[in-house]
């Protein structure tokens, strides 16, 4: 299971994300540019204090991060609030990559269009989103949960 972060605006958010992946075990990707300036400087100060210990790989951009999961053979599960697969009945697999968009935007339409699955996280009618670190973990965790990837 790996988690991938498209263009993401918010430093405190991929802090969450990336510590979030860090303690389960599990690769990151952000996929560039961000809508901050992205250094380890920027995420010790967003809370990120296990910086060190995230395995966490920048792509310079989508085409890039496109490139390298065609090669990695992965199938892109991406989280969107126009999901057309509820989470709770959403079988993953554990060669998942869980793609999550920016906060002010999602993902544009080549980026939906390029993703293998679509699953959205139910939420009570008339709310707009999650935020999306906390999307992130919830995706991770049920993910995780169904294949049995949680550490021992």
């Amino acid at each position: 299971m790996e988690i991938a972060l498209f263009q993401p605006d918010i430093a405190g958010n991929v802090g969450t994300t990336l510590r979030t992946a860090a303690c389960f075990g599990v690769p990151a990707h952000i996929i560039e540019p961000c809508g901050f300036p992205f250094s380890d400087g920027a995420l010790r100060r967003a809370g990120m204090d296990y910086a060190t210990r995230a395995n966490v790989t920048r792509h310079a951009d989508w085409p890039a991060f496109q490139s390298w999961s065609a090669a990695a053979d992965r199938r892109l599960v991406l989280f969107t609030t126009a999901g057309a697969t509820p989470l709770p009945v959403f079988a993953f697999a554990a060669g998942d990559i869980l793609l999550l968009g920016a906060e002010s935007s999602g993902v544009p339409p080549h980026v939906h269009a390029a993703a293998a699955e679509r699953v959205a996280i139910p939420m009570q009618p008339g709310f707009r989103s999650l935020n999306v670190a906390v999307a992130a973990g919830i995706a991770l965790a049920e993910a995780l949960r169904q294949t049995k990837g949680f550490p021992s």
